[in-house]
């Protein structure tokens, strides 16, 4: 974790791969010796002559080039105040680690340029609002003592710092004991950080930032350092050891997640996300005890449901009309008993009441992480983060800065430098417009467009063939007597599992083409780039996902058309129709299989393996290449190289989008499939271990992000939320047959009832009608058939109007239509209530905040008349105006310049209570 002197702290790492030719690799010096580059002071020079120098080859003109792009690059940094130390090329090849120090001027200077919130030395109490509060809170606190983790931050969390931004004109507000631990390592990682990203290089075309010479590789990588190992024997113990035993492992799942701890090692934005999977996993729980609930209610309720008991009555004998031309033969409604017992489980009154409480769950959901969000921002000091903080941590992406290059050498005959120089010494107002203009631009977006357009088109097609597949599957099958009775069965599973197969496929095909849309769209800044390719990669993902689901839950089974008029796809082959019971059984079917296969191979295959896979290559790689590493280095290496074999961070984009869509699946079709939440919660519960051992174990750290929300994701989980409403309105009103039961009871049933129900959603069809060439040969039915039904709302045979839609039609289509209208604006009034009732900022946090601002300025005050009362003071062993001189300096610079008398006094103010 140090330099070699084991005093400077070693804040982040450039690692690079060199190549030498003509060199001998069995002479020179070890791997571990060292070329000590420090400001004002050079250690021990890689060509300063010697027993360890070796005789250098020719170097490629390429590597040649990069080393002096490094060489220049490594001298700036050293010129903004860094220390660095590096490893001596001393083999034919292999990787040289470049370490770095940020020395006390250089981390107070960048600290007060990014205005970075720290502690100062006042100290206050959080009360809890009331008596009855802090009793609830106490008697929750104890009963949930076995499920906290054993960390530092849960000891103590009544206890608060007040804080405020770094200056150092102000250091005798803070309480800097050790300047070598008052900033933490993830604090320091991002300063250094910060200077890395806006250091130039004039060799390589003026480039600006580490990002540039890694996408230019000129550098491999770049990262901070974790605390050490996880799994390090002994009782020592460091914050990634603590991480790892108390979130990171399987073993304690049943624990709540250390917040403060995970955004103390890998900073906000990492620690909002496990915030919020945290939040979203809780809120699983209410609602899959609901969604149990609903389910064994239509267990319970399904001997008493009158249409499955009609439909499995075989007296009735409703003989039904052929399923297919030729080979189906007339059959029996009560065949179809076990289809239509299955759909009672998830259509029943209970799903409505699901559907309604799903809806407000979710409003409830995004309201309670608002507010959750608000106390994190007030502990971790992100409620007076400025806009200003955020924008000077952006900086131009190197593909933004290559195009522009490329624009101004097109534009003028200048060279590419003369006009970056030019370019550098303009205004900040000019340096933050976007030098590309709508003309640069315009080729980008036509192509995103036109590329999104064409995935979208490419899902539907897919769809469309799996349809076909099902068609003409289902008709093969129906020509052989031994496989007609599960036709429906194998052609159902068989399609689901080929949706499924093609989802996984295109998910990993729609996220590199959304990232290769996004950066010929060349956007300007890291944050821009990652909001656009979230949208594309959202959008494809969420029409790839859910395009096979919304078929069978809106358009199965719709265009059919009636016996004697059926809808041919191509020749011969009929459009595929509903099950007797509806399709409601066969969503629930695609809905579940689709999300436990996408959680589980998704989880297993792609989250586990493929990272293991990819460490193993590595490893094997760096194993037979020469001259890497030598015996004695392997066996006791560093935390870099440590670091350095582990996976680059590269966002935490995937995860959220796998949540995404899963609380799609929650939300979206929950009125068909009630079990979702459950079957969410479990995925949920190992999903957060599995992030969380990934983050500490195969990752390498990442920088620390400073971030108010989660961004772009807020929106879009609201856009599902309502989005949901609309959708389980029309899977109640037009998939399930909620609407046509009520209908029948109260409009046209003799006894009010549901009793000659399903009589009653029949129709008659007169079989000398079919066409010819589409009658049942071999017919082997039991009697003689005049008329057959099937299921539609159409006048019989005897009717003027033979088979037009009947009343009945128009009476549920109407019906239907009311109920997606009442459905949605009561669902709609009920979240916006909810939304009203439930403030975004939580009442105790809103007082605090004031309290703590005037706790500041009284602070303030206090400390600056203490500060002029020393100046004042007079010592009897010099003269006066030396004396005064030297405590202002004291005090406005030293951070420990203030005298014993000062220190006493504000020691009795260390601990207010609010």
């Amino acid at each position: 974790m140090h330099f070699h002197d084991n005093q400077r702290k070693v804040d982040y790492v450039l690692a690079y791969h060199y190549r030498k030719r003509g060199a001998h690799p069995g002479h020179g010096s070890p791997g571990h010796s060292l070329a000590i580059v420090s400001n004002g002071e050079m250690g021990k020079e890689p060509h300063a002559g010697g027993p360890g120098d070796i005789e250098l080859g020719p170097l490629g003109a390429l590597e040649e080039e990069r080393k002096e792009q490094r060489e220049e690059f490594e001298h700036n940094l050293m010129e903004a105040g860094l220390e660095l130390e590096k490893d001596v090329e001393s083999k034919s090849q292999g990787s040289i680690f470049v370490r770095i120090h940020a020395p006390w001027q250089v981390l107070a200077r960048e600290a007060e340029f990014l205005k970075i919130k720290v502690p100062t030395k006042k100290m206050y109490e959080i009360k809890a609002d009331g008596s009855i509060a802090k009793k609830f809170n106490e008697i929750l606190q104890k009963l949930s003592s076995p499920l906290q983790p054993r960390v530092p931050e849960h000891s103590n969390n009544r206890m608060k710092n007040l804080s405020y931004p770094f200056s150092r004109e102000k250091m005798y507000l803070y309480n800097i004991q050790d300047k070598d631990t008052f900033f933490d390592n993830a604090t320091r990682s991002r300063i250094v950080h910060e200077i890395l990203k806006r250091t130039t290089c004039s060799r390589a075309n003026n480039t600006m930032g580490i990002n540039s010479l890694i996408a230019n590789n000129i550098y491999e990588a770049a990262y901070p350092l974790h605390d050490g190992e996880y799994d390090s024997p002994g009782d020592d113990m460091n914050d990634r050891k603590l991480l790892y035993q108390e979130w990171a492992r399987y073993g304690v799942f049943y624990k709540f997640q250390p917040i403060d701890l995970i955004r103390k090692y890998f900073g906000e934005k990492i620690g909002l996300y496990f915030a919020w999977l945290g939040l979203y996993t809780s809120f699983l729980i209410p609602s899959s005890v609901i969604g149990v609930i609903v389910f064994l209610y239509g267990c319970a309720t399904i001997e008493e449901d009158i249409p499955s008991k009609e439909m499995c009555d075989q007296q009735n004998a409703f003989t039904m009309c052929p399923l297919c031309d030729k080979s189906c033969d007339y059959w029996n409604l009560s065949s179809a008993c076990g289809t239509a017992r299955a759909s009672h489980l998830f259509d029943n009154p209970a799903t409505v009441f699901f559907s309604i409480f799903m809806a407000l769950w979710a409003t409830m959901f995004l309201e309670n992480w608002k507010r959750l969000q608000m106390r994190l921002g007030y502990f971790w000091d992100l409620t007076g983060i400025e806009e200003e903080e955020v924008s000077s941590q952006e900086h131009s992406r190197p593909e933004y800065e290559t195009k522009v290059r490329e624009k101004m050498l097109k534009e003028s005959d200048k060279s590419v430098v003369q006009k970056l120089e030019t370019a550098r010494t303009e205004s900040d107002d000019e340096d933050d417009e976007d030098k590309l203009d709508w003309k640069d631009r315009f080729p980008g977006y036509l192509m995103s467009f036109a590329s999104i357009l064409f995935m979208i088109a490419l899902t539907f097609s897919i769809v469309f063939g799996v349809i076909v597949y099902r068609i003409t599957t289902a008709a093969a099958l129906s020509l052989n007597k031994a496989t007609r009775s599960n036709v429906r069965v194998t052609v159902t599973a068989t399609a689901v599992i080929i949706n499924l197969v093609v989802i996984l496929i295109l998910d990993e095909i729609y996220g590199a083409v959304a990232k290769w849309l996004t950066k010929i769209e060349v956007p300007k800044t890291e944050q821009t780039f990652e909001e656009r390719l979230i949208l594309k990669a959202f959008l494809l993902k969420f029409v790839n996902a859910y395009s096979p689901i919304f078929y069978v839950a809106f358009f199965k089974g719709r265009f059919v058309g009636r016996p004697g008029s059926y809808v041919y796809v191509f020749d011969g082959y009929r459009m595929e129709e509903c099950a007797p019971g509806g399709c409601l059984m066969e969503l629930c079917i695609q809905l579940s299989i689709i999300m436990l296969g996408k959680q589980l191979i998704q989880n297993n295959v792609f989250e586990i393996g493929v990272p293991k896979l990819k460490k193993l290559f590595r490893k094997l790689k760096d194993e037979t290449e020469p001259g890497e590493t030598d015996s004695a280095h392997s066996k006791h290496p560093e935390q870099w190289d440590l670091d350095y074999g582990l996976e680059p961070y590269t966002g935490l984009t995937p995860e959220y989008m796998e949540m995404i869509i899963q609380f799609g699946f929650v939300t979206l079709f929950v009125a068909s499939f009630p079990l979702a939440p459950v079957f969410a919660l479990l995925n949920n519960v190992i999903e957060v271990r599995l992030d969380a051992k990934k983050f500490v174990t195969e990752l390498r750290r990442p920088d620390a992000v400073r971030t108010k929300d989660i961004g772009i994701w807020f929106d879009i989980l609201s856009g599902i939320g309502k989005f949901s409403v609309i959708i389980n309105a029309f899977v109640i009103a037009v998939t399930s047959d909620f609407i046509p039961r009520l209908v029948y009871q109260y409009s046209y049933s003799h006894n009010g009832t549901l009793n000659g129900f399903v009589n009653h959603t029949l129709s008659f069809f007169n079989v000398s009608q079919l066409k010819e060439g589409t009658q049942p040969e071999n017919s082997q039915f039991d009697q003689e058939v005049q008329f057959c039904r099937f299921k539609d709302y159409r006048e019989p045979p005897w009717a003027p109007n033979p088979y037009e839609f009947s009343k009945q039609y128009w009476s549920v289509l109407s019906a239907r239509l009311a109920f997606v209208i009442i459905f949605q604006n009561l669902v709609m009034f009920l979240s916006v209530l909810v939304d009203w009732m439930i403030p975004d900022i939580p009442t105790d946090i809103s007082d605090q905040i004031k309290k703590e601002k005037s706790l500041l300025v009284d602070f303030f005050l206090k400390e600056e008349h203490e500060k002029l009362k020393l100046v004042d003071d007079p010592d009897p062993r010099s003269q006066r105006g030396e004396n005064r001189s030297r405590w202002s300096r004291a005090a406005s610079s030293a951070p420990s310049g203030r005298s014993q008398l000062g220190s006493t006094a504000s020691a009795g103010s260390q601990h207010t209570n609010v």
